[in-house]
């Protein structure tokens, strides 16, 4: 005897509801794994200053941490870490990073050299992991061109002061000078008249 085709219907709409509850709850527990926050993607910052590469991660367990370096000179490892443990700090980066328990890196005294891609990764016991990336791109201070130019400046209008002060003093030597010559060739022309009355 078969059952009644209802009866089918309900156990098959019971099937699709206990498979539908399976993907939901896999969904679920993916998710679950490792997320990364990166508030700011890009930072531009100047020769000597300190910078913070702020990331916040979430998962389940102690995950492990690793930033890198890219750019157009080199890549290397910077530093790899589990949050409450001693970070394992590349010879290059020695005393100039310092690490903190949320994935986030600290940058001191940057130079032109530092600008490039840092990539995080953050990998969980179980495998899962995620990477994020920040841009990083340094320059030069302006201030110390505008310092050279207004130095620069101050000097020409010194040298442009002596020189004017200068031509000054020398139109003054050649005015009394005009005026001894112009004061001589007057006596000299009275004397040769005086000669010429007398001769006459």
């Amino acid at each position: 005897m078969r059952p009644p085709p209802s009866w089918r219907r309900k156990t098959r709409g019971l099937s699709l509801g206990l498979f539908a509850l399976c993907l939901a709850a896999a969904r679920c527990l993916q998710s679950q794994g490792v997320s990364l926050y990166i508030p700011q993607s890009t930072i531009n910052a100047t020769v000597e200053q300190d910078i913070l590469l702020s990331v916040e991660y979430s998962c389940h367990g102690v995950p492990t941490i690793e930033w890198t370096y890219t750019s157009n000179w080199d890549a290397q490892k910077i530093v790899v870490w589990q949050p409450g443990t001693q970070a394992n700090i590349s010879q290059s980066h020695q005393g100039r990073v310092c690490t903190f328990d949320n994935g986030s890196l600290q940058l001191f005294s940057v130079g032109v050299r530092d600008s490039g891609y840092y990539v995080i990764t953050v990998t969980e016991r179980l495998g899962s992991s995620q990477f994020g990336t920040i841009v990083l791109h340094v320059s030069e201070i302006l201030y110390e061109d505008l310092h050279f130019v207004a130095v620069f400046l101050a000097f020409l209008a010194a040298v442009a002061a002596v020189l004017i002060s200068l031509m000054w003093i020398c139109n003054k030597c050649a005015y009394k000078f005009q005026r001894k010559r112009r004061h001589k060739l007057k006596e000299s022309t009275t004397e040769e008249i005086e000669l010429q009355d007398v001769e006459c």
